[in-house]
């Protein structure tokens, strides 16, 4: 029996806080709930996940790198807030060939104006923004595709 396709689903800073931080923006759904629901769809789908979380820069990007080491088809890849601040993160995306999809639970660019520049969806292959934890099923479904 062949070995499904690994898709790497990636957490950024305060996303292990989802579900009691600012529900009325990120929703009451956690972190746990999200990855239930996607390990569901992803049987379903015939892929395999990895799904991690981490408040920590340095352990994203050893991630990102690693997904392409273990030849993933894709990583989705909810940043955080350093989307918006992080180059290195950027960098990170644009040097490995594995098709990133960027993830945010609401729509940055209705939020504070510090908020409106992206800089990892300048380096993603697409970004899926504003669908609450809905976001994450849509990009494992166009990851499945890829």
């Amino acid at each position: 029996m062949a070995t499904p396709p690994l898709i790497f689903v990636l957490n950024g800073p305060n996303l292990n806080l989802l579900g009691s931080r600012e529900p009325e923006i990120y929703g009451r759904d956690t972190l746990d709930d999200v990855a239930a629901r996607l390990s569901e769809q992803a049987e379903q789908l015939g892929v395999a996940l990895d799904i991690r979380q981490s408040n920590h820069e340095g352990h994203l990007i050893d991630w990102l790198h690693e997904a392409q080491a273990k030849g993933a088809r894709a990583v989705i890849l909810n940043p955080g807030g350093y989307g918006h601040t992080s180059v290195a993160l950027h960098d990170a995306v644009k040097a490995i060939a594995t098709p990133v999809i960027e993830v945010h639970l609401s729509d940055p660019e209705r939020r504070e104006p510090f908020r409106h520049i992206d800089l990892v969806a300048l380096a993603a292959t697409r970004l899926i923004k504003g669908e609450g934890a809905r976001g994450y099923s849509l990009a494992l479904d166009a990851a499945a595709r890829l």
